[in-house]
């Protein structure tokens, strides 16, 4: 199997290795739940939600303490910010039911929202200043670089661990890289790798705002810190390259080519006669405008964020689910998540809006099933459509699967996409 690919290694991150305390369950550790509260004390979220503009304007009042320069904020190291916490499935079975799938292991939507919620942590504890008691910064989501997972199936009577820490700043940006290990056999082995962009703004998250430096102490520091900046150009060059800004290379143009002669009906009488417009679909395969699927969700004032939006760990979750649904209607069988990347929060979520999610298949190679969810806000009072998010998920089935074969020019270009991403995960397991 594919994850055979993925080499268990021992704690990836160079910091894990050398902070993690022991091995065996570690009570003293703070769980999810005081993570999201401690994050509403840093920035003085209500936990009411009729009280939410009052603490707003509270809000308004801290651009005081913004700082005019980033050169004027303290450097800090990697350790600074270098967190762990517990997610007690083993030892607290009370909070199991809610992480629970149908097929008895962990609904990995859930880890998506508890990775956004760490990395958002992560991040104040890389900015926070002694004196002040609230942050001034608001921390928001900008992309999930990349989540590669080494395990297929994450056990929910098990205690899990999360470790993270900021591993590349730029001037109001920050890389966070974070690692999810299960307990087994009095052991933590690792499940996932995950890498998140987050980006600091104003009290009032309207502008950009300066974060303290990173100082790499080390050699192993100073490689992270490196990949960190190589993981930013690798982003601007595959956005550079986008299929909405430059047409498809020689490669890919011959491979759409050979779709479209392969698509040919040929049955028509006489020679010469084959029409550019008559099309059938090969054995063994399906056409990409029937492999979608599509949800509505009302976003409720339940799922916000401390800054009163709609929360991205529950965007990521709903759009994982519809995938996951994609993926399993078009195989057949139960698919595994193998990967989740470049996922762009273009734009924020209001409670209130009507989100539209569209999974569509839209490659597809043996086993391998890739998906991409599309994301939009609808607003009924302009009746204008808005698109949020972007979503990648690689997802291997227990069986082949059927070809996916686009029809028109558009559906072509959403397979080369699929097929950019899904080259880029399989290199990186």
């Amino acid at each position: 199997s594919a994850y055979r690919l993925c080499i268990m290694r021992k704690l990836p991150s160079v910091l894990a290795r050398t902070l993690t305390s022991g091995t065996s369950p570690s009570p003293g550790l703070p769980d999810m739940f005081q993570v999201r509260s401690k994050l509403r004390d840093i920035v003085g979220a209500s936990t009411n939600w009729r009280d939410h503009v009052q603490a707003m304007q509270e809000r308004k009042a801290l651009h005081t303490l913004l700082a005019k320069r980033q050169e004027d904020l303290p450097p800090r190291r990697m350790k600074d910010s270098y967190l762990e916490v517990i997610l007690p499935l083993g030892s607290q079975p009370e909070i199991r039911e809610k992480y629970l799938n149908v097929h008895n292991s962990v609904r990995f939507g859930r880890i998506l929202e508890d990775l956004d919620s760490l990395g958002v942590l992560i991040c104040y504890t890389h900015t926070k200043q002694e004196m002040q008691q609230r942050s001034p910064l608001s921390i928001v989501t900008a992309l999930v670089d990349k989540i590669n997972l080494c395990q297929k199936i994450i056990h929910p009577d098990c205690d899990i661990k999360f470790t993270g820490n900021v591993s590349w700043v730029g001037k109001t940006s920050m890389e966070v890289k974070m690692h999810m290990l299960q307990l087994h056999d009095g052991d933590y082995s690792p499940v996932l790798d995950a890498t998140f962009v987050m980006v600091a703004r104003d009290p009032e998250n309207k502008r950009p705002a300066f974060v303290n430096p990173l100082i790499p102490e080390s050699p192993e520091e100073e490689e992270i810190f490196k990949q960190g900046e190589l993981n930013k150009l690798k982003r601007i060059e595959f956005n550079t390259a986008s299929l909405l800004k430059m047409a498809p290379t020689a490669e890919e143009r011959n491979i759409v080519h050979d779709i479209f002669l392969n698509t040919l009906d040929t049955r028509q009488e006489g020679e010469g006669t084959v029409s550019f417009r008559s099309r059938k679909l090969p054995p063994n395969s399906v056409w990409m405008e029937d492999a979608k699927l599509k949800g509505l969700q009302i976003c409720h004032p339940e799922e916000r964020n401390i800054f009163n939006r709609i929360f991205g760990g529950f965007l990521m979750r709903k759009a994982f689910e519809l995938g996951w649904a994609t993926a399993c209607s078009y195989g057949g069988s139960r698919p595994f998540i193998v990967s989740v990347d470049d996922i762009m929060f273009q734009k924020p979520v209001e409670v209130g809006s009507l989100l539209l999610l569209s999974g569509q298949v839209c490659y597809t190679e043996k086993n391998y099933i890739q998906v991409r969810v599309h994301s939009e806000v609808y607003n009924a009072n302009t009746r204008e459509h808005h698109t949020t998010n972007i979503f990648h998920f690689t997802f291997i089935s227990e069986n082949e699967v059927p070809q996916i074969v686009p029809k028109t020019y558009g559906e072509s270009m959403l397979f080369l996409d699929g097929k950019r991403h899904f080259t880029a995960v399989m290199k990186e397991i």
